[in-house]
């Protein structure tokens, strides 16, 4: 009886701290606005099972709280949520890290609610069924860091004032319903940015304002815009990525410059860009995947590379299918 008293004891000592304790952390108006949060779902009771009143709310799955000032900072929840995001979620005033993710029964519009989050840095509503617009009201976020809102449904275009955000490195609005061009203000956004707009109903012609932006990563595949991507072809910049396949560009890639120690994959696939590849490509010794097929491409295909981690050159699907593209790996020049 002795043996089992203890083993009661550890189990609830160990398993629920803010059981055992005296004093709890968590903070009782961010215990309230979890709890309202929680029920105002329709399938409380299948989600969230640790998020009982009794145990300290610091404690519960996918809550965090800052160990200064016990306040939650982080929550993520990557449960089967059914239903809308409540604007209760507005009373986490101090958020940090709002992750709601992979809920397919997660519908409405994203709510004003999370436009008054003041202190977020990273804002994930991705893999869910949000519809409505990308909200304008989320450039009121100004220590925001990161933004991904990929893998819903939401429609309509960009909003201008998303180039605002002062500390921003990553937006990913990858594969939705959007429609429309790229902002001409995303040329204005600072630092290192991680640009990830795949998989859209994007269309018209790259702003050439988004030359003067240093995007590190830019994934704009499978949309249809048109014109010039060159903007994104300068040496002077640091990107590891490139993807602009699958749209309807046109323009001469001999005239593109490259990344020569940052670009490790470049895709240009599936488009209209004519003119010859340029030799300077071989200077990028840390590519590792190269893609120019179905395109329009004429003339040799450089030789030399000083490839770092590639003991090969590339292989013919690279280059298939373009107009009169020739030399190894694909038939020998005619002389």
């Amino acid at each position: 009886m002795r043996l089992l008293l203890l083993f009661f004891f550890f189990f609830f000592f160990f398993l629920f701290p803010g059981f055992s304790s005296g004093a709890k952390r968590c903070h009782p108006s961010d215990r309230t606005a979890l709890l309202k949060f929680k029920y105002s779902f329709a399938n409380p009771d299948q989600i969230l099972q640790s998020w009982m009143p009794e145990f300290d709310c610091c404690d519960w799955y996918g809550v965090e709280c800052n160990e200064t000032t016990n306040r939650v900072d982080s929550l993520v929840a990557t449960v089967q949520l059914n239903g809308t995001i409540p604007d209760v979620i507005a009373n986490l005033t101090y958020l940090r890290t709002l992750r709601l993710r992979k809920s397919p029964f997660l519908v409405g519009e994203i709510p004003p609610a999370i436009g008054k989050l003041k202190n977020l840095v990273s804002l994930e509503l991705n893999w869910n069924s949000l519809t409505g617009s990308v909200p304008a009201f989320l450039a009121n976020l100004k220590k925001l860091w990161f933004l991904d809102l990929s893998f819903n449904k939401l429609s309509g275009t960009i909003p201008a004032s998303l180039s605002t955000f002062p500390e921003i490195i990553g937006i990913d609005l990858s594969r939705n319903q959007l429609t429309g061009s790229i902002p001409e203000s995303f040329g204005n956004l600072k630092g290192n940015i991680y640009l990830v707009l795949s998989h859209n109903k994007l269309s018209g012609e790259i702003p050439a304002s988004l030359g003067n932006a240093n995007f590190v990563r830019v994934l704009i595949s499978r949309n249809n815009f048109t014109g010039s991507a060159l903007m994104f072809f300068k040496a002077s910049k640091t990107s590891d990525t490139i993807d602009i396949s699958r749209n309807n560009f046109s323009f001469d890639f001999s005239e593109a410059g490259f990344m020569a120690d940052t670009l490790v994959d470049l895709d240009i696939s599936h488009n209209k860009i004519w003119g010859g590849i340029p030799s300077r490509i071989t200077d990028c010794v840390v590519l590792q995947n190269l893609n120019v097929s179905y395109n329009r491409l004429c003339g040799e295909i450089p030789s030399g590379w000083k490839l770092k981690y590639r003991s090969q050159p590339f292989d013919n699907t690279s280059y298939l299918h373009n107009r009169c593209l020739c030399g190894s790996p694909l038939q020998p020049c005619k002389r």
